[in-house]
């Protein structure tokens, strides 16, 4: 909105200086900014508010919890996911332009997911459920987000040229969803497409949601990520480092750096708070939007299968979550006891039942998203 205002300030009466929020550098730098003043400013009384209300997170005991008890950690504010949604869309609205289908596409997904996931929070502090939101119905929410993104994604005309197509990591040309084409059947590499992007929102969203369980888990592991697809959208957009790297140009792309600004931007605003020990968790309402914020923004410059690189933790706690469950069933049926393989999943719990401080897997696993962002990204260069 702020940048509509600007633009028709300049074009109305020609002031110095004013076509520099023409530039998405410009635009994105000041919604990092904007997100992390909001997150900051509206973090300490959301928090507090949060606290009068009674808001607090609700942690298993007893056997519920397994090899490691978080009993100490009951009582703290949840759905602090409140303030991040806040500083994202409250910041893409200023400084994006609001007409591009990559920043209402990334806005609406995160605003969806996140409702679902306030519902959930909902139901586990104020009545008092600790199951939560039904299974079923947070499935329904992500699979009805995908076949949204997927069918925007592939029947908008703005995406004729593109629309099956996505970047594959390191080789220098792209892959083709529309496999059906290779005999002969054109027209219908919607069967492949959309089920692919329905597959990648509900899968990423699951397992940011699967990473949050650590104080500063989750919120610093998707900065780095969203750090690093600000790089990879201002890229798409930009004809001359499209060119130069060997992906695909997509004109209009660049906007949604300033989302993904906002993205990173927010989640160190949340940090401050939610960095060990934290004083508020984001709760579902945090982890599923922004597990839905980094699959749309990756699907729109189709790079989503760079995901499993630069999300390297995500896929990991949710490979051994499969891996948990998969051995334990396989024993149990084979030998009648179920045997782990991890002492406790997902992943971050199993080094921390070895003893590991939650604050020491924390920061290792923020060195390890910073190093395979930086590879992801180096990647593109590699022909």
């Amino acid at each position: 909105m702020l940048y509509y205002l600007l633009t028709w300030i300049e074009e109305t009466y020609e002031p110095t200086g004013f076509q520099i929020f023409q530039f998405i550098t410009v635009r994105a730098a000041l919604a990092a900014l904007t997100a992390l003043l909001i997150a900051l400013f509206i973090g300490r009384k959301m928090i507090n508010w949060l606290s009068v209300q009674q808001l607090g997170e609700s942690v298993r005991e007893g056997e519920d919890a397994g090899a490691v008890s978080h009993a100490h950690k009951s009582g703290t504010p949840t759905m602090g996911g409140l303030i991040i949604l806040l500083a994202i869309i409250g910041a893409t609205l200023l400084w994006g332009e609001l007409h591009n289908p990559y920043v209402w596409l990334c806005v609406l997904g995160t605003a969806w997911m996140g409702a679902f996931g306030f519902v959930d929070d909902y139901i586990k502090t104020v009545k008092k459920d600790k199951d939560g939101l039904s299974a079923r119905y947070k499935l329904i929410g992500q699979i009805t987000l995908g076949l949204v993104v997927g069918c925007t994604l592939y029947f908008l005309p703005q995406f004729e040229d593109v629309r099956t197509f996505t970047h594959l990591p390191i080789l220098s040309y792209p892959l083709d969803y529309d496999l059906l084409g290779y005999f002969g059947i054109e027209g219908w590499g919607w069967l492949i497409y959309i089920p692919v992007a329905v597959f990648i929102v509900t899968g990423v969203s699951n397992a940011v949601n699967l990473t949050d369980g650590l104080d500063g888990l989750t919120t610093g592991v998707t900065a780095f990520v969203s750090a690093g697809l600000v790089a990879l959208t201002y890229i798409a957009g930009n004809e001359i480092l499209a060119d130069f790297l060997g992906v695909m140009y997509l004109p209009g792309a660049g906007e949604g750096a300033i989302f993904a600004a906002a993205m990173t931007a927010a989640c160190f605003g949340f940090l401050w708070f939610n960095g060990y020990p934290a004083t508020v968790f984001m709760g579902d309402t945090g982890s599923l939007a922004l597990g839905a914020a980094v699959a749309i923004v990756a699907l729109t410059i189709r790079k989503e299968l760079l995901l499993p690189i630069m999300g390297f933790i995500y896929f990991a706690e949710v490979l051994s979550v499969i891996i948990q469950t998969g051995y334990f069933k396989w024993t149990k049926r084979r030998t009648g006891t179920g045997k782990r393989v991890f002492r406790m999943a997902p992943l971050h719990h199993h080094f921390e039942a070895k003893g590991t401080h939650e604050a020491k897997i924390v920061t290792r696993f923020w060195i390890i998203t910073a190093v395979t962002t930086i590879a992801t990204i180096l990647s593109l260069r590699i022909q």
